[in-house]
């Protein structure tokens, strides 16, 4: 599975209708100028696939919208299309579109152009490997760096968290404990 297209329309400094494509089923790397949107183009798909945007006042919906000249942007979008032949994206389709349009009040997601909710979403990306507690599918700017730079302890425990580990480690301290409890390990 991975990342075909990215449309945006709307979204922050993209006013009008992106589409940006092809991707590579690898590694991809976006560069451009100062201001060119890199970091609004990352913002969008993490839009979609990530919970930073769950809780959103009006003020951050309105820093969402696209502001400029003309007419006020009251919707966007950001649609993600997945390759999904390996059908890692528990869907018989080769091809799966997941759209979020954002209002000033709500917003809504959209699964092959069928209204779904955002906990639907949320079990589906998990069940394909987007998890919601590892979310490092994207790697942000600066995170090499930090990541080069740590210390040892501290490195260990971020790469843990994306490997995923760490869920297992907190379910197994969560075991032991009832078993304290209970009486049944000293």
């Amino acid at each position: 599975m991975y990342i075909k297209q990215v449309i945006i329309q709307g979204f922050r400094s993209f006013k009008d209708q992106t589409e940006v494509e092809p991707f590579s089923p690898k590694h991809n790397v976006i560069v451009g100028r100062n201001g060119s949107g890199k970091s609004n183009f990352f913002f969008a798909i993490q839009f979609v696939l990530s919970d930073d945007f769950t809780h959103l006042k009006p003020d951050d919906r309105q820093q969402l919208l696209h502001e400029g000249t003309g007419p006020r942007t009251v919707t966007a979008y950001v649609e993600i299309i997945f390759d999904n032949s390996d059908h890692r994206i528990q869907i018989e389709s080769e091809e799966v579109t997941l759209r979020r349009v954002i209002g000033m009040k709500k917003d809504n997601y959209y699964l092959d152009g069928k209204h779904v909710t955002k906990n639907d979403v949320m079990c589906l990306l998990e069940g394909a490997g987007f998890s919601r507690s590892n979310p490092y599918y994207i790697v942000k700017q600066g995170k090499i760096t930090q990541l080069a730079t740590a210390p040892d302890s501290h490195r260990l425990k971020l790469l843990r968290e994306v490997a995923g580990t760490r869920v297992y480690d907190e379910k197994k301290e969560e075991s032991l404990n009832i078993l304290k409890e209970t009486g049944t390990v000293a």
